[in-house]
């Protein structure tokens, strides 16, 4: 546990909430590590605990102290890495096909987050937390493509922001059954948890347990009738939306058993996994403000399966 601090709150703050107060206050240090020392109980208002969503008042005299951050359990494995770009900040990794990104039941030490513990050798940002040192954003175990990770606190936290705030341009490829009948569209479908089945996701109603979704998309080229390869842009970073909104419009993507594909034997290659590719991410540089622009080759499974469509 570190030094107990004090913290006053200002006379211009009328009343706020206890962890936003003391988010405002000390910039510096992150929301998660406020967190953390909520949920220790380390925050004290006149000796007694405070929960994070407890009002403070001007004039309230806080006592805080930050909680130990327990090194990860997590071993270090050497897995070889696809690097696009690397720097003291972050990095950005052409994640392979079959890849999870942070352990999670079931899964074994070949994450990405084994193989950055290797890679970067201590130096991952800890506001993950001890699953997720330096993971900012996700993508499924079968997407392959562009993922950034942070290195520093301070740029998790700048990535974080520029995520939450749809600055990010996240722009995938994916092969769909069938050829949409207009050559580009937009998808504004609120996404939530499918009621029947829980480890999938569903369009809902907005304010029923959905959240807004947004999707462009546009026809790269289109394999007669049997499918298409799309180009989809996000601005909004929902579970599985790419996948729940094509599937919405009719055109679920090839091997996505999970959302409406059925293997056709028309195809003379059925495809191995979903077929979706995370090929362009752009952001500003957490430090330097500098425009990066990463993008990620088709993996060779994706140009095999669109070779035999072409043929087909």
């Amino acid at each position: 546990m570190s030094q107990v601090q004090t913290h006053t709150v200002p006379l211009e703050v009328r009343h706020a909430r206890a962890d936003k107060a003391l988010a405002a206050a000390y910039p510096e240090h992150s929301r998660v590590a406020f967190q953390r020392s909520f949920d220790a109980g380390l925050v004290l208002l006149r000796g007694k605990p405070l929960e994070r969503s407890d009002t403070v008042h001007a004039g309230d005299v806080l006592e805080f102290s930050f909680a130990d951050v327990v090194s990860t359990a997590l071993r270090a494995v050497d897995i070889k890495l696809d690097v696009l770009f690397e720097d003291r900040s972050l990095l950005a990794i052409n994640k392979a096909a079959g890849m999870v990104v942070h352990p999670g039941a079931g899964t074994r030490e070949d994450t990405l987050v084994h193989a950055l513990l290797s890679h970067c050798a201590g130096t991952l940002s800890g506001i993950g937390g001890v699953e997720r040192p330096g993971i900012v954003h996700r993508l499924d175990r079968e997407t392959s493509g562009v993922i950034v990770v942070a290195k520093t606190d301070q740029a998790h936290r700048e990535l974080a922001r520029q995520f939450a705030a749809r600055t990010v341009v996240k722009e995938y490829l994916a092969l769909v059954v069938g050829v949409p009948r207009l050559l580009s569209g937009t998808v504004h479908k609120a996404i939530g948890r499918n009621v029947r089945h829980r480890h999938k996701m569903a369009v809902v109603e907005e304010g029923h347990g959905g959240r807004a979704s947004w999707t462009d998309w546009t026809i790269v080229e289109s394999y007669g009738d049997l499918a298409a390869l799309v180009t989809c842009t996000l601005h909004t970073g929902r579970t599985h939306q790419i996948r729940v909104h094509m599937a919405s419009l009719g055109h679920p993507l090839l091997g996505d058993s999970a959302y409406g594909w059925k293997e056709n034997m028309r195809m003379k290659r059925q495809p191995g996994r979903v077929m979706l590719h995370s090929a362009r991410l752009s952001l500003l540089h957490p430090k330097t403000g500098k425009v990066l622009d990463f993008r990620a080759p088709l993996p060779a499974d994706f140009r095999e399966q669109i070779k035999a469509l072409k043929k087909g």
